[in-house]
């Protein structure tokens, strides 16, 4: 999630590495990443549940700490290839911000919607859940739990802008840390990712969202985020001119090489 600051190991040539991020790569990492974030959030939560003999409270932080630690752990493996975004929200605040073309979006988007449904789709077969999917009948309605979506959106691309422009080595850190406090202090539990909602709806277990409910989510997380990168446009004036550095450069091979050689002179 706009990682990149610290892709390169010691020696290794930057300009070589994001030269050779072309856009399948990039769009098979955030694919795979977020697959694997699904997997954790749902398997989580159907553990915590399936142990906690009917304690609610134990079977959300054991999904919490899962969570959050995969987090941590997946943005540090995929954010040198993509940037780690995992989240349409993400996405969409990074290419406002001249961080990734807007023609790339798509992709993007696509890829992360894909990965969440494969990721429900492991979860329940690593379970032995009785279907790929199943429709959701957690209810999630109501405006305190659609307040909480933005809150939590909001609060997440300000931890990512806030993190990623002045201090771009802790934003995995940041970003599991936040989503992990936020579990427990927004009434919706932070879903703050609309392909999360999406595919959390086709889950009928501890996770899920009735697909009802899942468009007010998704609306509330893209306010809160535009919301957030309004505000930190504002707050920090060289972020639009700096989103580019912040994350790994997507643009063709001869752009990010030159980019790259201008860095370092």
């Amino acid at each position: 999630m706009l990682y990149a600051e610290q892709s390169c190991e010691a020696g290794e040539d930057r300009s070589t590495l994001q030269v050779n991020m072309t856009l399948a790569r990039r769009v098979v990492s955030e694919a795979v990443g977020t697959a694997l974030l699904l997997a954790a959030v749902v398997g989580s939560g159907i553990m915590g549940e399936r142990l906690s003999g009917g304690n609610v409270a134990i079977a959300l932080l054991a999904n919490t700490l899962s969570t959050g630690a995969a987090l941590v752990a997946l943005i540090l493996t995929f954010g040198p290839i993509s940037g780690a975004h995992f989240n349409p929200a993400v996405t969409l605040a990074d290419a406002w911000q001249h961080g990734i073309a807007w023609k790339e979006v798509p992709a993007y988007v696509a890829a992360q919607i894909l990965g969440a449904f494969v990721g429900v789709a492991s979860a329940h077969v690593m379970f032995g859940e009785s279907s790929l999917f199943s429709t959701s009948q957690h209810i999630r309605s109501g405006g305190s739990q659609f307040f909480s979506e933005f809150v939590a959106t909001f609060g997440l691309l300000a931890v990512i802008w806030g993190c990623a422009r002045l201090r771009s080595s802790a934003v995995p850190f940041a970003v599991g840390a936040y989503i992990a406090g936020a579990y427990w202090f927004t009434a919706s539990t932070s879903f703050a990712n609309p392909a999360v909602t999406l595919a959390r709806s086709f889950t009928n277990t501890f996770a899920g969202i009735r697909p009802v409910d899942a468009p007010a989510f998704i609306a509330a997380q893209l306010i809160g985020a535009a919301a957030a990168t309004s505000l930190f446009a504002w707050l920090i004036p060289s972020l639009a001119k700096d989103a580019s550095d912040v994350m790994l450069p997507h643009m063709d091979n001869r752009e990010s090489a030159t980019h790259e050689r201008s860095n370092v002179r």
